[in-house]
C-alpha cells in the first residue's frame, strides 16, 4: 500500500532517531539495515525509499545526534549562572556515562569515526563546530586564538573523561575519571554573562561570543 507523503517523512524521521540510538549504543558496525528497519517498526525493503545507503544513514543519524545534544547543551548552559560548572554537571554525569545512546556522539563513537567516510565525518565536523565555538565564550582568555585553544582542550578533556569512564570495568576508577575531570573544569572560572544568543539557524563563531577578561 502506498504510504503519503506526511506518513514517508515520518517513517524517515522514525527511523533516524532510532539509528542515532542504536549506533552510539552498539556502534555503527554493531547493528545493520536490517535490525534498524525492525527496531524502527518498518519493513527492510522501505530503507533505500528514504536514504541511498548505509552510510548516507550514518550520516545523517550521527550529524542529528550531534546537532541535538549540542543544541541541548546550548540551552542548559545559556541558563547557569556558572556555565563550567553547569557543564562539569551536565557532560561528566553518570548518567551520561551510563546512557550512550543519549548522549555524546564523538564520546560514544570517537574510534569508529575516524574510520567512516569522509562524508560521515564532514556531517559530524559541522556540527561540533558550534559547541567549541560557544564553549570559547565561557573560557578565560586574553585573545580569541587563546580562548579557541583552552576550547578545544576543555572539549577534549570532557570526550576523553566519558570514554575512559565507560571503557574500565573498575566502577571505582569510572567515578574517579568523571569526578578528576569534573574538578578541573569546575577549577577554571566562567564568564558569568550567558554569551549572546545568535538567530536560529546560524553558526556561532568567535566573534560573536563575548570578549573575556584576562586569565
Amino acid at each position: 500500500m502506498r504510504v503519503s507523503r506526511a506518513q514517508a517523512a515520518e517513517n524517515r524521521e522514525r527511523i533516524l532517531d532510532v539509528a542515532s540510538r542504536l549506533f552510539r549504543e552498539r556502534g555503527i558496525d554493531g547493528i545493520g539495515v536490517a535490525d534498524l528497519m525492525k527496531n524502527a517498526g518498518l519493513t527492510h525493503g522501505g530503507f533505500y525509499g528514504h536514504f541511498k545507503s548505509k552510510d548516507d544513514l550514518v550520516a545523517q543519524a550521527c550529524g542529528r545526534a550531534a546537532k541535538k545534544m549540542c543544541d541541548s547543551w546550548i540551552r542548559q548552559l545559556d541558563q547557569a549562572s556558572d556555565p563550567l560548572d553547569a557543564l562539569a554537571d551536565t557532560y561528566l554525569a553518570t548518567k551520561h556515562r551510563d546512557n550512550a545512546g543519549r548522549g555524546c556522539t564523538v564520546a560514544a563513537l570517537g574510534s569508529e569515526l575516524a574510520r567512516q567516510s569522509s562524508a560521515v565525518r564532514h556531517v559530524v565536523t559541522e556540527e561540533i563546530k558550534p559547541f567549541i565555538n560557544y564553549l570559547s565564550g565561557i573560557v578565560q582568555g586574553n585573545s580569541a586564538g587563546l580562548r579557541r585553544e583552552r576550547a578545544i582542550a576543555l572539549y577534549a578533556s570532557l570526550v576523553g573523561a566519558i570514554v575512559i569512564a565507560r571503557a574500565v570495568d573498575d566502577p571505582a576508577l569510572s567515578n574517579e575519571a568523571l569526578h578528576a575531570v569534573a574538578n578541573n573544569v569546575r577549577s577554571k572560572t566562567a564568564v558569568r554573562e550567558s554569551p549572546r544568543r545568535v538567530p536560529k539557524g546560524s553558526k556561532r563563531t568567535a566573534s560573536q561570543v563575548p570578549r573575556i577578561a584576562k586569565a
